[in-house]
């Protein structure tokens, strides 16, 4: 699909998950982006912001909500207190798996994020779609996002390299915008997409594989 269309189908979805019930997706999506573009980012944040919950596509391919959106987190190691619902992983077998349920489980102390494998959702779906596109900062923003028991917690402080230390200053200054930005008048969609629409023609091809 085109980026665009793609945007217009997410338009037809209501996330259960979101606080923000009374705007339309496309809505949700041009407040970050132009609180981002307001306080005078680079471009390639803007689209960033633009871009950020378009994964979200993948409810409307027939994935249930539940394993699309939602609090993201490393498996493969004991679940932390501070995702979302923790009670939950109570019924979640890794919690039993002496392989998995140790602080470290199959990773070592500082190995990088790019070592770890993260909950499916939507961060990690539109992170590999976008990965040959995007600047590192940006790909950052978009698959850990949902990353909230750390750029919140700093649960999984044991497993970040520096990179990760440094990239994730950009994740924090990111989700400013993306929970923060509602603004008192819905931004206006047609007066905006041609810019957005350059935006996208000069990062990204015009057909993405969804």
């Amino acid at each position: 699909m085109k980026v665009w269309d793609a945007i217009d189908f997410l338009n037809t979805l209501v996330d259960d998950s979101d606080p923000d019930l009374d705007l339309d997706q496309t809505q949700h999506l041009l407040q970050t982006s132009e609180a981002i573009r307001n306080d005078g980012h680079e471009d390639w944040f803007i689209l960033t912001g633009f871009l950020h919950d378009l994964g979200k596509v993948l409810c409307l391919f027939g994935e249930p909500q539940w394993a699309v959106v939602g609090d993201t987190f490393p498996v493969g190691c004991k679940f932390s207190d501070s995702i979302v619902y923790p009670e939950f992983f109570n019924d979640n077998l890794d919690i039993h798996n002496e392989k998995y349920n140790s602080k470290l489980g199959i990773y070592k102390e500082n190995c990088g994020l790019e070592n770890v494998k993260m909950s499916w959702g939507h961060d990690e779906y539109l992170f590999q779609i976008l990965k040959p596109h995007l600047p590192l900062p940006a790909l950052y923003m978009i698959r850990y996002h949902s990353f909230y028991s750390q750029h919140r917690e700093n649960a999984y402080d044991f497993l970040l390299n520096d990179q990760d230390h440094e990239m994730f200053e950009w994740v924090k200054k990111f989700n400013q915008y993306d929970l923060y930005s509602k603004a008192p008048e819905p931004p206006n969609t047609k007066e905006l997409k041609p810019y957005y629409q350059d935006l996208i023609s000069k990062y990204l091809p015009e057909y993405i594989n969804f």
